[in-house]
């Protein structure tokens, strides 16, 4: 373990430009002043502090349950009979299916789709914030769904699936980055990690509903299910055109005076802490002159330039490792159990138990957070049991086909099994590993990529999974888990090397700790004073002046009138 001290040039004159009658050294001591607080602060007193912030982004976050409950229908349809009989074709046994390759389409479709929506995410955030984004984002998403209700083919499915993807890929960056930028760090692993419980929330319902229509044999069954997606958009409309910016991206823009108002919106009237508002703009605002030094531009080329060329791998490798742990057959549960030899109501029944498990998890993955236990831990460890779950699930498909139905039940079992080690750790921790790695200056775009590979890892993988599981295809069944068991492990090696830990780090060490290039292994334990760095004065002459002129335009107003 290293005791090393990232140090650097004493500092140099800066801008109080929360205040721009004061002097430059102002910036240095409220940026110091405000981190501190922040280090210190327990989560209790985070809570009381940033109560609003808390609300507004579980409010962002019902965003992702919205999506869970589409996306669980796209991949759960599969094991439906009634939509087997309506999209898939006779097969010789009198059952119905839709084939491998229309599967793999269907999957892709949205994967496409959300590949696209996530690109255009980096730039669509970054220039209009991330309230109006996402507003844009349910209006579209109101006109698409008319396709799903109302698909009589799998090519209108198919339409529909990439159509709907945009607004998807969107949905699964931004509500992450915004949960980051509007907590402090005390509340910053709980936020971002409850997003993954939104999404077992979505999932939950969804099947819950699927489970529900097996009964009925019109299509209504189906179509029921796909109509309901309208239940959202509206008031989550409403939620959003109230909620706050965050105040990160109004500095970013130079609007400082705003983002100060947006976070008093954040935080409690009745303060039990020396909470001082202009200490934290000026955090923000000397962690984004850093980063302007630390960071050329903020285009997407400059996710691949320099030590943010680190950063950009490790955020990818994160999202993708979701996927190559395991997750995407675990998508494919109850099309999975089915083949494995269980009946449709019995193998919706494991998977309303599966999503269930999804949602528990992240609390228990909160449990850990709060027993210390760094993200880097969490993550690997995690990895550990799920490459062994992996590899029983392999064995279980050396029983006897006599026993089939006793094999399906210990698969079933293994699943929950494999779901709770998931979401206590490398389900949950992702989503905060991946909203605190990247720079403040590119983290939509670096998350917007990472969620990309995802997408292109997905792409691969529902490729892939159809033929693995499917009778006409290849029929794997349980020996899948052999497959992703050796590509879990891989993953093990992979994190032990190069994820870094972040916990209790502001955004500015973890900028500096890049930047002189820190191992992996000794993040946790280096220290560093980003008050020694140099930051770019130019910057925060720009910021002063940009919001000097936005406080000139407040006090000019009534006189035009």
């Amino acid at each position: 373990m290293s005791d090393e001290k990232v140090s650097a040039a004493a500092p140099e004159a800066h801008l109080d430009t929360s205040d721009p009658s004061k002097t430059h050294p102002d910036v240095i001591d409220h940026a110091r002043s405000a981190a501190n607080k922040e280090q210190n602060m327990t989560l209790m007193q985070g809570i009381r502090l940033y109560p609003k912030a808390v609300a507004w982004s579980i409010l962002i976050s019902t965003c992702i349950v919205m999506e869970g409950f589409d996306i669980v229908l796209v991949n759960n349809f599969y094991a439906f009979p009634q939509w087997n009989k309506k999209y898939g074709q006779l097969q010789p046994d009198g059952t119905y299916q839709v084939s491998a390759a229309w599967q793999a389409g269907l999957s892709n479709g949205a994967n496409v789709g959300s590949i696209i929506g996530l690109f255009l995410n980096g730039w669509l955030s970054e220039r209009f914030g991330y309230r109006y984004t996402i507003i844009g984002c349910m209006i579209w998403l109101c006109g698409c769904i008319t396709l799903f209700f109302t698909a009589q083919n799998v090519q209108m499915l198919l339409a529909a699936e990439i159509l709907c993807g945009l607004p998807w890929g969107i949905f699964q960056t931004i509500c992450v980055t915004y949960a980051s930028e509007v907590c402090p760090i005390a509340l910053r692993g709980y936020l971002t990690t409850y997003v993954n419980f939104c999404w077992g929330l979505g999932q939950e319902i969804g099947i819950g509903i699927l489970r529900s229509m097996i009964g009925r044999t019109d299509e209504w069954a189906y179509r029921i299910p796909y109509g309901l997606q309208w239940i959202w958009p509206v008031p989550l409309m409403v939620g959003l055109w109230l909620a706050p910016e965050s105040p990160w991206w109004l500095v970013r823009k130079g609007r400082v005076a705003d983002a100060k108002k947006s976070l008093l919106r954040l935080t409690s009237l009745n303060r039990e802490t020396d909470f001082d508002a202009d200490e934290t703009v000026a955090m923000m605002v000397h962690t984004t002159a850093l980063e302007e030094k630390l960071t050329e531009g903020s285009s997407y080329i400059d996710c691949f330039k320099g030590v943010n060329r680190r950063r950009t791998e490790i955020v990818c490798m994160v999202w993708a490792m979701q996927n190559l742990s395991g997750n995407s057959f675990s998508n494919y549960s109850t099309y999975f159990l089915e083949q494995a030899g269980m009946s449709a109501e019995h193998a919706y029944s494991f998977a309303l138990g599966q999503y269930a498990i999804n949602m528990i998890g992240v609390f228990g993955a909160w449990g850990l957070m709060s027993f210390g236990i760094g993200r880097r831990s969490l993550y690997l460890y995690g990895l550990c049991g799920l490459c062994i779950v992996l590899c029983i699930l392999g064995f279980l498909g050396l029983v006897p086909e006599a026993d089939r139905q006793k094999g399906a039940l210990a698969t079933g079992s293994l699943m929950i099994g494999w779901a709770v080690v998931y979401q206590l750790t490398v389900g949950s921790v992702a989503y905060s590993l991946v909203s605190e790695l990247p720079s403040r200056r590119l983290q939509i775009k670096t998350v917007a990529l990472g969620r990309i590979f995802y997408g292109i890892v997905g792409i691969v993988n529902a490729v892939l999974a159809p033929y693995m599981l499917n009778p006409t295809a290849w029929n794997w069944s349980n020996y899948t888990g052999f497959f992703w068991g050796g590509i879990c492990f891989l993953c093990v090696i992979y994190t032990y090397f190069r994820l870094p830990e972040p916990n209790g780090r502001t955004f500015a060490e973890l900028g500096v700790l890049f930047e002189k290039g820190i191992s992996a292994r000794k993040f946790a334990t280096t220290k560093v004073d980003v008050f020694h760095e140099s930051v770019d004065d130019h910057v925060l002459e720009q910021l002063s002046k940009a919001d000097q002129a936005t406080v000139e335009t407040v006090e000019q107003a009534p006189a035009r009138k």
